[in-house]
């Protein structure tokens, strides 16, 4: 009897058994909860701090804020040019609908003017074919027939024929108009785009100078000229109030060069090779201090082809709105033949232009944050010269 009972009774599990032996599936639990605390234990370390990801240094930050900053300015010339496009088309477009409907009023007088032969015959006893032609509700028939019609020699047949005439000029002018609103409408799609990644491009900028102190800022820009400091002035058409202290004013501007290149912009403007190149380097000294803005052809503003631009628009020449566009406006200077004046392009694919002034150096809208300034041309890579004419 006492056998029977011990037989059924539950054997006591030792209290390490839950920890070497059990089910599968209790092995497999415990496992997982070993390797989660083995995880937890590698990431909390031995002082129980979480490893953190180590801070860029200011160099780095540096070198990826002007990868950004000239990344940004690609966009600005695609943005440049999709406006110039833009602008073009809005142009033609007001010149088509005006050209529009002077030809439609012409035409309508036609209409008239027919119209009232049509009744004066009709009142006398009978209608003139070329008149009968032209009150057919078979367009394209009324059209066939002008043409047979003025070979006649009569005066209605000429008059129904001119009409045919305008009103085809009439509609050739509104299918016009029609194309330029579909390449508009493309053009500001591409607009939109260049906008968007232009804006990106610096709020990426400004998060990475955020990360920086005060002081490392503050030493950044001193050693670099202003050349970083943060982003400003990003939106298209939006004028900043000033650049930062220490990276703003005419002062600033002059990048620590005692007096400028050649002396000043008289002394500058004077070795300048004809009266317009002159004008063009006096205008670029007076825009020295303003704010750089992205897609800004002045005058409070300016991005790098904007001041180019403008500076030679005083001088009396139409430059092309792009950097692309304005390394054509002239003959190529090689770079030891370069005089103030002359357009100095930079990069592989021509996305930034300063304006030359001697000695090494050009005026330039460098980027957000940075006002015009003088700086050398060994700042960034060279790629071309041209000078306008």
């Amino acid at each position: 009897m006492t056998a029977t009972v011990a037989s059924h009774r539950k054997p006591r599990q030792h209290p390490l058994a839950a920890l070497t032996g059990g089910s599968r599936s209790a092995r497999t639990a415990r496992t997982a909860a070993t390797l989660a605390l083995a995880g937890a234990a590698t990431a909390t370390g031995l002082d129980g701090t979480a490893q953190a990801a180590p801070r860029p240094t200011p160099a780095q930050v540096k070198d990826r804020v002007d990868a950004l900053y000239q990344e940004a300015e690609v966009a600005t010339q695609n943005y440049n040019g999709a406006k110039e496009s833009a602008d073009t088309a809005r142009e033609e477009l007001s010149r088509l609908q005006d050209e529009a409907a002077r030809r439609t009023r012409k035409l309508n007088a036609a209409r008239t003017e027919l119209g009232t032969l049509a009744a004066r015959q009709y009142r006398s006893g009978g209608i003139d074919p070329a008149v009968q032609l032209l009150l057919s509700a078979d367009p394209q028939r009324y059209l066939d027939g002008a043409a047979v019609l003025e070979r006649t020699g009569s005066h209605q047949a000429t008059a129904v024929a001119g009409y045919a005439r305008r009103l085809g000029s009439v509609r050739q002018v509104r299918e016009r108009a029609e194309d330029t609103v579909q390449r508009l409408a493309d053009t500001e799609t591409r607009l939109k785009k260049h906008r968007l990644t232009v804006v990106h491009k610096l709020d990426a900028a400004e998060q990475l100078l955020s990360r920086l102190t005060a002081e490392q800022r503050r030493r950044m820009t001193a050693r670099d000229g202003g050349r970083s400091g943060p982003g400003r002035g990003r939106t298209e058409g939006r004028t900043e109030r000033g650049a930062r202290r220490g990276d703003g004013g005419v002062g600033g501007a002059l990048g620590g060069m005692p007096g400028g290149a050649y002396g000043g912009p008289a002394a500058t403007a004077a070795q300048a090779p004809n009266p317009r190149a002159a004008r063009a380097v006096s205008f670029a000294y007076s825009a020295l201090g303003k704010p750089y803005v992205w897609g800004a052809t002045g005058p409070s503003g300016y991005d790098c082809s904007g001041l180019t631009q403008a500076a030679w628009k005083a001088g009396g020449v139409a430059l092309p709105r792009t950097t692309y566009t304005q390394i054509s406006s002239g003959p190529r200077v090689a770079r030891s033949q370069l005089a103030p004046g002359d357009l100095v392009f930079f990069y592989s694919g021509i996305s930034h232009v300063g304006l030359y002034i001697g000695d090494g150096q050009m005026i330039h809208a460098p980027h957000p944050g940075a006002p015009v300034r003088i700086a050398p041309i060994d700042q960034m890579p060279f790629a071309a010269a041209t000078r306008p004419a």
